[in-house]
């Protein structure tokens, strides 16, 4: 089985555990049976792993969610990185692209496309071997899937049925409706459009040429920008006659908002929190190393984080999204291939950051013009190289660097660094990258 897995979003629905680096599939928050916790993406790759041993897993998403992905997925993850956003439609063509012209898969095998951020159960992923093989047999060009629906949401696309069979052709598609014309959806049989897609490789393959020009894989990358920004709805499925959908009737939810997500949840709180017994319904995530104390706190959810604290009534959590829009604040915590980095302290002319560094992993070897570095290891071990002079590392170490030499860490074990920047033109851009040092 070949999936695309569609890692997109921006980071603003689950304020403020999730910001523009850290989408809501990356934080871990769903408790597994050795008491650790993982995020969206992990339970599902894990999920289908579970499912199919040897699927062929690409994820398609944006080049500021690569770091976190190998550092979740670790740096064998096949990706498929878009250059630019441009909507469902280029993004799934470049991935398509990406498994025949760089993977090497044949253009008349199916290939399934999902959101990397459902909450289902792994019969969902027994479906989507399903819906694979309805792709492959090819009694229709394009194979979706619908979920049954439990409600009349206002929240979900929906796709009419020509019938209640378990496979039936599509009669059409609807956007997103009010609650009473949802209603009047599902008493035609209506099911929820879960934005799964399986075809041939070679019919994407094929639409996406009639609609971009573009030679290879290559030739698109180099020319993603300046693609049309279109979802795949509006260009292909909507416009396709051969179309069928596969009824799924399992557990599965978009755990898009914070009433969502709480939902999952196996227990009332993670991280530092106390709930006294006069609470009711109420979810605290805290990802500070301070106490949080809830009492007669009712219908609630409360999450705290570098990136701020949200204290909300859970049915209106679910319109946080234009408040988190004003607000004009730099990361504060991202996760990167080599291990995370969280911010303690911002000033005019300095920055205070922990730097946390995985065994094995180092940073890039880099210089800034702007501002001096001074490294204070405070656990772990590790090598350091600074103008091409290295140095062991031990906690108690410091390591000054002054603005223009070219310096990176290397950790042999788990390596915690307090980084202070100095300097009065701090910038995330005021980074030029060198190739590594001989024996890197």
């Amino acid at each position: 089985m070949h999936i695309i897995l569609l890692s997109g979003g921006s980071g603003q629905r689950l304020w403020p555990l999730s910001n523009n680096v850290r989408s809501k599939q990356f934080i871990k928050i769903f408790k597994k049976e050795d008491g650790t916790y993982e995020s969206m993406v992990q339970r599902v790759y894990r999920q289908i792993r579970a499912v199919d041993a040897d699927a062929t897993v690409t994820i398609a998403t944006s080049k500021s969610q690569i770091s976190a992905l190998c550092n979740q997925l670790g740096s064998d993850v096949a990706i498929s990185p878009e250059p630019a956003r441009r909507d469902t439609f280029p993004a799934i063509s470049l991935a398509v692209s990406y498994l025949v012209d760089v993977q090497g898969v044949d253009r008349n095998e199916p290939v399934v496309v999902c959101p990397v951020d459902p909450y289902v159960n792994e019969d969902y992923f027994e479906a989507l071997r399903n819906l694979s093989d309805l792709a492959a047999a090819g009694a229709a060009n394009l194979s979706v899937m619908g979920i049954e629906p439990t409600y009349p949401s206002e929240k979900y696309g929906y796709v009419i049925p020509r019938s209640k069979d378990q496979v039936a052709e599509v009669e059409t598609f609807r956007e997103k409706p009010d609650a009473k014309t949802a209603a009047e959806y599902i008493a035609r049989g209506a099911l929820w459009n879960a934005g799964v897609f399986a075809f041939k490789a070679s019919y994407v393959l094929d639409k996406a040429h009639e609609l971009m020009n573009f030679t290879d894989y290559d030739d698109l990358a180099a020319k993603y920008e300046t693609v049309k920004k279109i979802s795949f709805d509006y260009a292909v499925c909507e416009k396709e006659p051969k179309i069928q959908v596969m009824r799924f009737a399992g557990q599965w939810k978009d755990m898009g908002t914070w009433n969502t997500l709480t939902e999952a949840m196996e227990e009332p709180a993670i991280g530092n929190a106390v709930l006294n017994d006069t609470c009711s319904n109420t979810n605290v995530v805290n990802e500070l190393n301070l106490p949080i104390l809830c009492m007669g706190c009712r219908d609630m959810v409360i999450a705290a984080s570098p990136e701020g604290i949200l204290v909300s009534d859970k049915n209106q959590s679910s319109y946080i999204k234009p408040y988190v829009e004003q607000m004009d604040q730099q990361v504060m915590f991202a996760e990167k291939s080599w291990g995370s980095f969280t911010v303690l302290d911002v000033e005019n002319e300095s920055l205070t950051i922990l730097v946390t560094l995985k065994p094995g992993h180092h940073m890039n070897y880099h210089s800034h013009e702007h501002r001096d570095e001074v490294w204070n290891i405070i656990s772990g071990s590790g090598r350091t190289i600074v103008d091409g002079m290295e140095q062991k590392v031990h906690a108690g170490d410091v390591i000054t660097m002054q603005a223009g030499c070219r310096h990176m860490i290397l950790a042999d074990t788990e390596l915690r660094v307090i980084e202070v920047q100095l300097g009065r033109d701090i910038s995330v851009h005021d980074k030029k990258k060198y190739a590594l040092p001989a024996g890197i």
